[in-house]
């Protein structure tokens, strides 16, 4: 099998084609092309829809990947034609727990609690059955509580390509904010995995 003739086309197909974004990576391998070529077919297309206001659809770049979506000034005309289902809402305490371990991670839950001021175990459980959270590993100290960080899906759902595309509201991820953790996650992290 050889590389395709009409790289750019080869690269929008699958991009076009994927229901999860896509990367340079997956791309290369299965067009037997080297990455930088992949890249450059990249670069022309995100120039090409991305720069011209008349198409309906973008190439986002979203959790590591590559993806087709809609422009949001046509999202209206979508919902009119669509009418999707009402979907279950996050609720104000599981958004707020979210929010903590988006800009805290990796953080235990008894962390989440002691900064929300509440209990965190409904909200936690709503958010790793969303997919939005996940356990990144453990702390090494009585019990060893698990720790907490978003996931893939959250960036998806909120369109970052990766986590420092966060707002960084009034310094809270910035030099000068507080260390919650008083140094115990960088003490006692047992990787998970990776």
């Amino acid at each position: 099998m050889s590389s395709p003739s009409n790289l750019k086309g080869a690269v929008e197909a699958l991009v076009f084609l994927a229901s999860e974004p896509v990367n340079i990576e997956e791309m290369a391998q299965a067009l037997e092309v080297d990455s930088r070529e992949v890249e450059g077919a990249i670069e022309e297309l995100k120039q090409e829809y991305n720069g011209d206001e008349w198409r309906g659809i973008q190439l986002d770049e979203l959790a590591g990947g590559y993806i087709f979506s809609t422009r949001l000034e046509f999202g209206e005309y979508i919902r009119r034609l669509h009418k999707p289902k009402l979907k279950q809402r996050i609720t104000q305490a599981s958004l707020e727990t979210l929010a903590i371990i988006a800009y805290r991670q990796p953080i235990t839950r008894a962390e989440i609690e002691d900064i929300r001021g509440v209990k965190a175990e409904k909200a936690l459980f709503t958010l790793v059955k969303k997919g939005l959270i996940k356990e990144v590993g453990r702390l090494e100290k009585t019990g060893t509580p698990i720790l907490y960080g978003t996931t893939d899906a959250f960036l998806k759902h909120f369109g970052l390509a990766d986590i420092d595309q966060l707002p960084d509201p009034d310094g809270l991820r910035g030099e000068g904010a507080p260390d919650l953790r008083k140094g115990e996650v960088e003490e006692g992290l047992q990787k998970e995995g990776n």
